[in-house]
């Protein structure tokens, strides 16, 4: 990196709020398995007490050296189904009280100086640990049903601990099974813990990548190295700044410039995990491409760059064309800037992540379906929004499975994060940031009075939408 680079980088930190939003080590945990769950639980503590014993110590030495902030430090592990499928028992949960456990004594070991680093200089430690996973897309293991239901207790009885579940692809279809019994687990994650907040930690995917640094859908593929630092960038200020500088450029000019801004933002992230991989002996992965925004501080949001670009309002006739832009700019400059590009790399719309989406939803301008058409073009998918906690799980379901058709047909990776928060109606406000300052305002978003259910009853016995045309390109 040359000395500009490091002076404009500089300024991007001081000015506008520059970070890396995390640097996730991914650890391989087949060779945890066993014939128990205790059994299981207790190698996989081990092995993740082994591996990341110098992670968090590692990150704040970089931190300082660089003057980046490392937003949050975090663990993808392999899909405890996986691991699952090998004992004899059920007690799946063990295996996530074991990874939370892991976490916690990871983050208060750091009680002395080390290095030159002392106890109230170490910072954050390490938010969340992902991988409860179950990979399901094509269809069940003996294992998987006892494993789904099993998240609910995972989720509600640890801190750190995020789960999702692959449930269609372009290769397979949709898995409707897998659709329904998601849609049946989220509402009762929803009554089971306080203001649905467990909701935030479970994701369910169409084309789920292996090698995603971000939460909750975090996990480390069994195609991974042994263990590997992957990093996701953050940067919609920046991109912000650029767009209200470049208020009168035509669109080519528009999207020069944003490539250029991200250009510098992914070498700052490369930099970063490269460093860090090295210092802890292990493998560097990816750079995530995909902006992420964060509520603080409030222009850190990606509403607000489509605002810059023109729009009055996000989520107004003429969002998904400026979405489209912004994306395609941000993947072109990226994809100069590093050779090892992977996880999502598209755009988070978390509503409630992103102060800009809720203003907008609080509008009137940003409805469930204008979120859903957005994700058809470059998001990631309908992500951190609430729904009133009566809604049926049949209507849930369609709305999960109408995300996993985008991303099947269009052979790209989409997701849902969706909260069934008991007690509200459409237009109140729960907040969740004393759970996790990241997670914001939750709003309760309308969904449609109209049933899916008969959809549902098809079913039957195999109960997959087979593949898409699209599937036969071998």
């Amino acid at each position: 990196m040359h000395k500009s680079e490091v002076t404009e980088i500089a300024q991007m930190v001081l000015l506008e709020h520059l970070d890396i939003r995390a640097v996730t080590m991914g650890i391989s945990l087949l060779s945890c398995a066993s014939d128990s769950s205790q059994k299981t639980a207790a190698n996989v503590k081990s092995k993740i007490l082994e591996k990341a014993e110098y992670l968090i110590r590692e990150a704040e030495k970089i931190q300082n050296e660089f003057g980046i902030p490392i937003k949050n430090k975090r663990i993808s592990v392999t899909p405890i189904g996986l691991l699952a499928a090998s004992c004899k028992d059920i007690d799946y949960p063990l295996i996530a009280i074991a990874m939370d456990e892991a976490v916690k004594e990871l983050n208060g070991e750091y009680s002395k100086t080390v290095d030159g680093i002392a106890e109230g200089d170490i910072g954050g430690g390490i938010t969340f640990i992902g991988g409860y996973t179950a990979l399901v897309h094509k269809g069940y293991m003996d294992s998987d049903y006892a494993f789904v239901e099993s998240i609910v207790d995972a989720l509600a009885n640890t801190k750190h601990v995020c789960s999702s579940m692959n449930i269609a692809s372009t290769k397979t279809g949709i898995n409707m099974e897998a659709v329904i019994q998601v849609a049946r687990m989220v509402k009762k994650l929803g009554a089971s813990t306080d203001r649905g907040h467990g909701c935030a930690k479970f994701v369910v995917f169409a084309n789920a990548p292996e090698d995603n640094p971000f939460m909750a859908g975090a996990f480390h593929g069994i195609g991974e190295p042994e263990c590997v630092i992957n990093v996701g960038i953050s940067g919609p200020s920046v991109i912000k700044r650029v767009v209200e500088d470049s208020h009168h450029v035509d669109f080519p000019t528009l999207s020069d410039r944003i490539k250029r801004a991200i250009f510098k933002v992914v070498r700052a992230g490369e930099l970063v995990g490269r460093k860090l991989a090295t210092h802890l002996g292990v493998e560097f992965g990816i750079v995530d491409l995909s902006l992420a925004p964060t509520p603080d501080p409030p222009d850190n949001s990606i509403a607000r760059i489509i605002e810059a670009m023109g729009i009055e309002k996000c989520g107004s006739h003429g969002t998904t064309a400026a979405l489209a832009l912004l994306i395609d700019a941000v993947k072109k400059g990226g994809v100069a800037a590093t050779s090892s590009v992977g996880g999502l790399s598209g755009a988070f719309i978390p509503i409630s992540e992103d102060l800009g989406m809720v203003d907008a939803v609080k509008q009137g301008a940003l409805t469930l379906d204008k979120l859903e058409s957005l994700t058809s073009v470059c998001s990631v998918g309908l992500d951190m929004f609430g729904v009133p906690g009566e809604t049926p799980e049949t209507t849930i379901a369609a709305i999960i499975a109408d995300e996993m058709a985008i991303g099947v047909m269009n052979n790209k990776t989409t997701a849902v994060r969706i909260l069934p928060i008991p007690g509200t109606k459409a237009g109140d406000i729960i907040s969740l940031s004393d759970y996790n300052d990241l997670l914001g305002d939750v709003i309760i978003m309308e969904v449609k009075p109209f049933s899916s259910f008969d959809f549902f009853k098809r079913r039957l016995s195999l109960g997959r939408i087979p593949a898409p045309m699209r599937s036969l390109t071998n």
